[in-house]
């Protein structure tokens, strides 16, 4: 039986924690990295590894994930997969009103350590003939400016255009990987109970997330999670680095 392994950042809650759920299989082995554990995983077995690791340090998470992965027996998998999943919000409202502290971990969870992830993953599996994916969880966000999320906003964006470059990179080795930024559509997460939360003296936008909810539109985690894993499998995977979920 052919084996996969699948990185997933961003396990513990919301359409993370789904798609852990949902990769959970005899021919799967999952590794997740979030700041907590899932307790729903945590009797999964053997084929299921949790780490409880703070991605706003990126340096040392990457090291780790590249120490565990040359560890691995490349002979052992058909494919091997990274997902980065993780992202982080600061309070609503402007730049100005959220601290340095606060400013620095967003952007460290929602595009450091993506980049440094990725960077770790393709060194270790790079003679690896198994198929190389890396899938960045996007947003709608990080292709149209809001305000009140100007970190989330450009976190996502230079996710994007990080994936285009990686793109570009792994196009010209041989067994590349290939790469997509996915922005997965409106999701009921925490993230938009925050959103639904804001001031709208601050947030003008507050009405049209108080309206996705009040109106039915937002996508539970567990069918957006097999939305993007179906579009994970897809035979084109990686022909666009740029995609949403709702593609044709």
């Amino acid at each position: 039986m052919a084996r996969h392994l699948f990185v997933l950042t961003g396990a513990s809650r919301g359409m993370g924690a789904a798609m852990a759920r949902q990769l959970l299989a005899p021919e799967n082995l999952l590794l997740c990295l979030s700041r907590r554990r899932n307790a729903a995983l945590e009797a999964a077995g053997p084929g299921c590894e949790q780490w409880a690791i703070d991605l706003a340090q990126p340096v040392e998470a990457a090291a780790r994930l590249e120490a565990w992965l040359a560890a691995q027996d490349p002979n052992a998998f058909a494919s091997v997969t990274l997902i980065n999943n993780a992202a982080a919000l600061t309070r609503i409202g402007p730049i100005e009103e959220c601290s340095d502290v606060e400013l620095s971990s967003a952007l460290r969870v929602g595009l450091e350590a993506p980049l440094l992830l990725s960077a770790a993953f393709l060194r270790a599996t790079r003679i690896w003939a198994a198929s190389k994916r890396v899938l960045n969880i996007s947003s709608g966000l990080g292709r149209r400016a809001m305000a009140s999320q100007a970190s989330y906003c450009a976190s996502k964006a230079g996710l994007d255009h990080l994936t285009r470059a990686l793109a570009l990179d792994e196009a010209q080795r041989p067994n590349g990987a290939k790469l997509v930024s996915l922005a997965p559509g409106v999701i009921d997460t925490e993230m938009q109970q925050h959103l639904r939360a804001g001031d709208p003296a601050v947030f003008p936008e507050l009405a049209n997330f108080v309206g996705l909810k009040e109106k039915g539109q937002l996508t539970s985690p567990e069918d957006a999670a097999a939305r993007v894993l179906a579009y994970l499998n897809r035979a084109d995977f990686g022909a666009n680095p740029v995609a949403d979920v709702r593609d044709a």
